[in-house]
């Protein structure tokens, strides 16, 4: 009798447990549906054995890409973990956004709160595009100099991409990316045909350095991008003018993953530069001049 008194104490909170994971699968399986009957194909599962979910999300001209895992404490003690894809998003910008957020979770800690992010950035873009400054309409003569300007580029053949692994770190992505290039019209190809790839395009930031000589031309052509990365540009071109690389653009994509790197971020953009530099053959190493020194 004492022994089955036993066993009953010790499966009531097994029980209670089951009961309370079977309870918060509900839930999700709940939210999911909603999620998908809310937004329709813009709604995408990624993987559902990890639940992973992406929801596209449009507001004027600008796009973000929200994509969400559910661990399995979610929604009870734990909030979802999210990579917000936002090429428009910027710095302080996007800080601000992240901390908004948070507070949501905060505020509605055990309820499902996806819906709530989503509608929060709508919000967010829809006030950025009402701040933005209104473009003043280009002279006719301005305006036929672009779109000269524009055909001739679209002439010139884009040069071959290679991209290079990605380097992961606290769910922040980085990926280089390198294209053989002698004039700036070539540049824009390459940057117009990374930007057509809808996952480049969504990236946090695409920084961006070059080098080249024209041909027939002896000078030095070179600038670089920094695209919202403070800095970053300015680093990648200092190491393709120390390693006296010429005639090639390299691209590194970030995706930030919603926890700030500090200076780590540009060791690993400067790793990812490097990275590609070397597997393209842009990088000469010194073994061979090292093996004929002179030993004693």
């Amino acid at each position: 009798m004492v022994l089955g008194l036993e066993l009953q104490l010790v499966l009531k909170p097994v029980l209670v447990l089951e009961l309370m994971g079977l309870l918060l699968l509900l839930v999700l399986n709940d939210e999911i549906e909603a999620l998908s009957a809310i937004y329709g194909t813009d709604f995408h599962t990624e993987s559902a054995e990890h639940r992973t979910y992406s929801i596209d999300i449009a507001e004027g001209v600008n796009t973000a890409l929200l994509q969400v895992t559910m661990p399995p404490e979610y929604p009870g003690d734990s909030p979802p973990m999210y990579m917000l894809s936002a090429p428009w998003l910027k710095g302080m910008k996007r800080q601000e956004l992240c901390g908004y957020l948070e507070e949501i979770y905060l505020e509605n800690t055990g309820e499902s709160i996806v819906y709530m992010w989503v509608e929060k950035i709508r919000e967010f873009m829809t006030e950025q595009a009402a701040h933005e400054p209104v473009v003043e309409e280009k002279s006719s003569i301005t305006d036929a100099v672009d779109k000269l300007q524009l055909s001739f580029e679209e002439e010139v053949q884009c040069p071959e991409i290679f991209s290079g692994d990605i380097i992961s770190d606290r769910k922040s992505h980085f990926q280089p990316h390198l294209a053989a290039v002698r004039s700036t019209a070539e540049v824009n190809a390459v940057l117009r045909k990374l930007y057509q790839n809808k996952k480049v395009a969504n990236a946090t930031h695409n920084m961006y350095a070059y080098r080249f000589i024209p041909e027939g031309s002896s000078n030095l052509h070179q600038d670089c991008e920094d695209d919202g990365e403070d800095h970053a540009g300015g680093r990648m071109l200092h190491l393709l003018q120390i390693v006296d690389a010429q005639n090639v653009l390299v691209v590194v994509s970030r995706w930030f993953g919603g926890i700030l790197l500090g200076p780590d971020r540009f060791k690993h953009i400067n790793n990812a530069t490097r990275q590609i530099l070397e597997s393209c053959g842009y990088i000469k190493h010194q073994e061979s001049s090292k093996r004929n020194k002179k030993t004693k």
